[in-house]
């Protein structure tokens, strides 16, 4: 029987129909290209989404409020996906696959433990948007800011210095590589400074009026995440393959 020739969403899949024992996502690039995809698509789907649904026309306080809308789907769906991927991501390395781990367990941390509600009342006029509402909590609220600190943090981290490596001195990486490490390098630096930000936030440093007026935390999650997302793709040798 002839072998039949394989479609381009297999090629670019990398899926293996000659091994019946396994599953089709077993190749680290496919896995950090879905990562990087899914992350920087989290923001533009909360958003576009809820416009469709509600109307609304401007972000909420943070990417993590939306979890009271809804698409409170959305965010708990890909959030969850995103942070299974990360476990189940070995790396080349030991420490690649424990940060990663980290990553992964503390994503779904924050998923367990969403932050403040948008609002005290059910079918509050003024926030029609909002639809689900939970009982007051400190604890899961600051739970939930250190999971999402924690799992930003591992992401530079990995960004920063994992992606960076290579089995080539400095002077031997060829172009592409040098390139793919600024842009590491730059994306972990982002991430880095948004959390700062938000920190900064925290301990009323930066006015709280600027968070409301500005939503500054809904803008550095998103920068955190679109980094995050951007450095997975080149990762994953979507862009500035050798």
């Amino acid at each position: 029987m002839t072998k039949s020739t394989p479609s381009d969403l297999n090629s670019v899949l990398k899926i293996d129909y000659e091994d019946d024992n396994t599953i089709w996502l077993t190749n680290s690039l496919t896995l950090r290209k879905i990562i990087g995809i899914m992350g920087m698509a989290l923001p533009l789907l909360l958003f576009g989404f809820l416009y469709l649904d509600n109307g609304l026309q401007y972000p909420l306080e943070s990417i993590s409020h939306y979890y009271y809308t809804r698409v409170g789907s959305i965010f708990v769906i890909v959030l969850s996906l995103l942070a299974f991927f990360l476990i189940v991501y070995k790396g080349k390395e030991p420490a690649d696959f424990y940060i990663s781990l980290s990553a992964g367990i503390f994503a779904l941390l924050a998923v367990l433990f969403p932050t403040s509600n948008i609002t005290d009342i059910c079918g509050d006029p003024a926030k029609k948007y909002a639809v689900t509402i939970l009982p007051i909590s400190n604890f899961r609220l600051y739970f939930h800011y250190t999971a999402a600190a924690l799992f930003f943090l591992c992401l530079s981290y990995m960004s920063f210095f994992l992606f960076t490596k290579s089995d080539k001195s400095a002077s031997k990486r060829g172009t592409q590589k040098k390139i793919r490490n600024r842009i590491y390098r730059v994306c972990g630096v982002l991430m880095l400074l948004a959390l700062i930000v938000l920190l900064a936030g925290s301990f009323k440093i930066i006015p709280p009026s600027c968070f409301k007026t500005f939503p500054l935390t809904f803008w550095m999650e998103t920068l955190a995440i679109e980094s995050f997302g951007f450095a997975w793709l080149v990762k994953g040798e979507t862009l500035f393959k050798d």
